[in-house]
């Protein structure tokens, strides 16, 4: 997916176990098969997961990463109402492998990439229930970091224009244009709340319709109130978007916030995958024509 991707193998996750982990040298790994662009993920026995960055940074650097995402992820834990993975460890680089690692407690389900609950008013309510319990938690002073979204809509310019570009010949660049050119002025005017910044499709695990837990919580921190609400707009047809939209009582201007941080994300996946995740690229297409059909 990644020019600069670092390849990881089972035998090697194995190695690294039995090295650094010895008491749970012997358990059965298992390659994942997930949309996920950022980490390879191993399951490791029964109750672990193992997750490798995929992309070469320097390993110093890759350890901090690892380490806030650890505390986010272990924060978060104490205010989710529905099962999410929490930190077990940290791993150090070895056996080919050049970079840290971790592993975490495994969360069984289907994500919804292969278990599509978007006509569910009552994976809606359960996904606002979700977002409303991280909302209520307290930022404790802490305020949006300037990594990637979740501030200020027009910062994000230059990376449209380049989306744009790369989109020629794959969307209606000229209309999507347009589209930003009206949501890049929306105003920022609620304070920063807690967030877990990436609620998409293969974030998300379902059973029966119902929202059985969320993955990927290494990016819990304050931002935008109306960052979650792409999740509307990943996941939700026209009568559940609402039901969601009228459970967590969203005004006008964060909805239409909501919807671009849904746009930005959606333009970017769309070419970025479109020949090495297909299915992410496809989940860019599909958030971009639900928008559309909403104006």
């Amino acid at each position: 997916m990644h020019d600069d991707q670092v390849d990881v193998t089972a035998d090697i996750v194995a190695t690294l176990i039995q090295e650094q982990f010895p008491h749970w040298s012997g358990k059965a790994i298992q390659l994942l098969s997930s949309t996920g662009t950022v980490h390879a993920i191993f399951r490791v026995g029964d109750d672990l997961s193992a997750r490798f960055p995929l992309r070469l940074t320097d390993a110093a650097e890759a350890l901090a990463v690892l380490e806030r995402e650890a505390q986010a992820s272990a924060e978060l834990a104490q205010v989710s109402r529905f099962p999410v993975p929490e930190p077990v460890a940290l791993g150090k680089p070895g056996a080919g492998y050049p970079m840290p690692w971790s592993i975490q407690t495994w969360l069984p389900g289907t994500v919804a990439f292969d278990a599509d609950p978007s006509g569910s008013d009552a994976f809606a309510e359960d996904l606002a229930a979700f977002i409303a319990a991280l909302r209520d938690a307290e930022t404790r002073g802490r305020r949006f970091s300037g990594e990637n979204r979740g501030g200020v809509l027009a910062h994000h310019d230059d990376w449209m224009a380049k989306c744009f570009e790369e989109s020629k010949g794959l969307l209606d660049v000229p209309r999507l244009r347009q589209v930003w050119g009206h949501l890049r002025e929306l105003p920022r005017t609620a304070a920063d709340v807690m967030s877990h910044g990436d609620l998409i499709p293969g974030n998300v695990l379902v059973a029966g319709d119902r929202l059985s837990g969320v993955l990927d919580t290494g990016g819990f921190g304050p931002a935008d109130p109306a960052l979650d609400l792409v999740s509307a707009w990943h996941l939700l047809q026209p009568g559940p978007r609402e039901v969601l939209r009228q459970t967590l009582a969203c005004d006008d201007l964060e909805w239409e916030r909501g919807k671009a941080w849904a746009f930005e994300q959606a333009m970017g996946v769309v070419w970025y995958y479109v020949e090495s995740n297909p299915t992410m690229s496809r989940m860019g297409r599909r958030t971009l024509d639900r928008i559309l059909e909403s104006d």
